[in-house]
């Protein structure tokens, strides 16, 4: 078991949906931000900011 700084779940759940973006972009944003609130273990507040970042993103 590896023990991660804070914040480096957010940093690798923001990189993975932006790759699965770039293979994927018919995959809903909201089906992603689950999915990477599953794999990284995101609390509530980490998947609002991950939330808020993809939809910046699509402006």
């Amino acid at each position: 078991m590896s023990i991660q700084p804070k914040g480096e779940d957010l940093r690798k759940a923001v990189k993975w949906v932006s790759e699965e973006r770039k293979y994927n972009p018919e995959k809903e944003p909201k089906a992603l931000i689950e999915e990477a609130c599953m794999k990284f273990d995101l609390s509530p507040l980490d998947a609002d900011f991950l939330l808020r970042h993809l939809l910046k993103q699509e402006k």
